[in-house]
């Protein structure tokens, strides 16, 4: 343990040799990278979708789903919208309640057609995944689609994402030079019709993106995980009192929270597992796929934490994250994401780690 940097002092898992427990949704080639997995569970407990582009950022149009708690997958390409393959980076899948508690399923992308093309086009489904429709694009630019969304006490939910400054410019800017900031938008008719996006987190000097919104055990405050992408210093947090109507300004979090694109599950005790890429200053596991574990008093006061789990390794430098989170009614966790499995010549491969916490970290 160190004395200098006890912030630092954080125990250490590790799941990433444990093939037993990962399963492999959609192996990568020497020719087909499987990039960026989003995965939504429905409310039976075992039913799961799970969604992701070709190449790093590139089309849409893979989806798959399993029937017994992610053990065994389906693809599903033929049955959605041809013209969803053209969906451009990083589709995200949600389940989103409108006004009259009818459910739907929804996958949003950045783009349609190419990176700089309409923003945030859709598929959906109201029949729990069986038949998808097309939807209009929401016309919002963007780097990437929605990263979080939160259903408000209001009924009414909010997406969160992320966009450039010049934001018409998207992702022209060939020195990614234009600073980034946090967006919200809100519906409140189940994912029809948003409201217009507005600023919530500009921090001069600092690239804060890919939000992720988590609320207190009393459900009275909501948090945001952002990920900074100076990749000088700690990822950032900020919070909310009023249902996200205003929050406060970015600050850092923990050393162990440093990475990109958090998402997580909260346990039955009170426990967030959270997972990234981990992008913490001397990390032993930097660029790997990790989850932190702690509670919320712990992400808001920046204390260390329980502990961290090396998920899975990454044989790619810093490229694998994005992950998808669920947790089964067993409390089983299932995370999900891209990462180059194997050291060979394959390409990516969209792989789940199953594990529950208690026979981790008690």
């Amino acid at each position: 343990m160190s004395t200098q940097n006890p912030e630092r002092d954080i125990p250490l898992f590790d799941l990433s040799n444990d093939s037993d427990c990962h399963v492999v949704i959609a192996q990568g080639t020497e020719d087909i990278y499987q990039g960026h997995p989003t995965t939504a569970l429905m409310p039976d407990g075992k039913t799961i979708f799970c969604v992701w582009c070709i190449n790093h950022g590139g089309n849409a149009g893979p989806m798959a789903r399993s029937v017994d708690g992610g053990l065994t997958w389906t693809r599903l390409d033929d049955q959605l919208p041809p013209n969803y393959k053209t969906h451009q980076n990083c589709p995200s899948i949600y389940r989103l309640i409108g006004p009259n508690g009818r459910e739907r399923l929804w996958v949003f992308s950045a783009a349609l057609g190419e990176r700089g093309g309409p923003g945030m086009p859709s598929i959906m489904s109201e029949d729990g995944g069986t038949t998808w429709q097309e939807m209009p694009p929401l016309g919002y630019p963007c780097v990437m689609t929605f990263s979080s969304v939160m259903q408000l006490k209001t009924g009414n939910t909010i997406g969160l994402y992320h966009r450039r400054t010049d934001a018409e410019g998207g992702e022209s800017d060939p020195d990614r030079t234009v600073p980034l900031n946090i967006v919200q938008t809100e519906t409140a008719d189940g994912g029809f019709t948003w409201s217009e996006p507005r600023v919530t987190a500009a921090v001069a000097g600092k690239m804060p993106c890919e939000p992720y919104a988590l609320r207190s055990p009393d459900g009275k405050e909501i948090c945001a995980l952002l990920r900074e992408n100076t990749h000088i210093g700690h990822s950032l947090m900020m919070f909310s009192s009023d249902e996200g109507q205003t929050w406060s300004d970015p600050v850092e979090t923990a050393w162990g929270l440093t990475g990109d694109r958090h998402y997580g599950v909260e346990t039955s005790d009170g426990r967030h597992v959270i997972t990234f890429r981990d992008m913490a200053p001397d990390s032993p596991t930097r660029g790997h796929f990790v989850a932190w574990v702690g509670t919320y008093e712990d992400i808001r006061k920046r204390r260390p934490g329980q502990c961290r789990i090396k998920l899975l390794h990454n044989y790619a430098g810093s490229d694998c994250g994005y992950p998808g989170m669920e947790l089964l009614p067993d409390e089983t966790i299932i995370a999900t994401t891209y990462v180059k499995y194997t050291d060979g010549p394959e390409k990516h491969s969209v792989v789940s780690v199953r594990f529950k916490l208690d026979e981790i970290a008690s």
